[in-house]
C-alpha cells in the first residue's frame, strides 16, 4: 500500500483529487492545505506527498522550496502538480529534491502513474513539463539578486533590504539595476511583475 499526502490549498479540488485516487486498491490517501501539511506529514509518515507548488499558500511561511523540503521530509518521494509556464516553480521544486513532475493539465492516469513511479525511487517527468524545466536550468538571477527581488516583491524599500541584505544603498540600486536589466524589464515594478509570473520569487 502506497500512503499517499496530497497537498493543496483548494478544498474543492482536494476533496476531488483525494477521492479519485482513494478508488485506487494500492493507494491510501490524505489530503492537507499547505498551512497543515507538514503536522499531517509527520503524522502519516507518506511514502508520496503530492504538492501543487502554484496554491497561493505554498510561499507562506518560508520558500517554496523549504516547505517542500520540510512537508515531504526525508522519506518521502516528492511530486509536484504544476505548469510549465512558470519555470521557476518548476526549479525550486527541483532544489527542493522533486522527483516527479506531473502537468496540472494531465489526465488522472498520468498523476497515478507518477506517484507509483515515484513511489519506486524512479524520476518522472510529464513530457509537456519538458520544456519547462529546460528553462528552470536557466534562470538569469543569481541567488543574491533574487533574494533582493524576493524583498522587493514583498515591498521592502532599497534602504530596508540594504538593512536586511547587511548591504550598501548603492549596492541594492546596482541589484535592482542589473535585475531590471536581466529581466528586460522596463522598471523595479515590471521586473517583480515579470519575476512573479515566471515563478522565479
Amino acid at each position: 500500500m502506497i500512503r499517499v499526502l496530497l497537498v493543496h490549498d483548494g478544498c474543492l479540488m482536494r476533496s476531488a483529487l483525494t477521492m479519485l485516487l482513494r478508488r485506487e486498491e494500492d493507494l491510501e490517501v490524505s489530503g492537507s492545505s499547505w498551512r497543515a501539511a507538514v503536522g499531517q506529514a509527520d503524522s502519516l509518515r507518506p511514502h508520496v506527498c503530492v504538492a501543487d507548488v502554484e496554491c497561493p499558500g505554498a510561499a507562506v511561511p518560508g520558500t517554496l522550496t523549504g516547505l517542500l523540503r520540510r512537508v515531504a521530509g526525508p522519506a518521502a518521494a516528492l511530486l509536484v502538480l504544476a505548469t510549465g509556464t512558470r519555470p521557476g516553480l518548476l526549479r525550486r521544486a527541483f532544489d527542493a529534491g522533486a522527483l516527479g513532475y506531473v502537468s496540472k493539465d494531465a489526465g488522472p492516469q498520468r498523476l497515478l502513474d507518477g506517484i507509483r513511479q515515484v513511489a519506486e525511487g524512479e524520476r518522472f517527468v510529464d513530457e509537456s513539463l519538458a520544456l519547462g524545466l529546460l528553462q528552470a536550468a536557466h534562470i538569469p538571477l543569481t541567488p543574491r539578486e533574487l533574494s533582493v527581488l524576493r524583498l522587493a516583491a514583498e515591498g521592502s524599500t532599497s534602504a530596508e533590504i540594504a538593512r536586511n541584505l547587511h548591504l550598501s544603498l548603492g549596492t541594492v540600486r546596482n541589484y535592482m539595476s542589473t535585475i531590471t536589466r536581466k529581466t528586460g524589464a522596463r522598471n523595479r515594478v515590471d521586473a517583480i511583475r515579470i519575476s512573479q509570473h515566471a515563478g522565479w520569487v
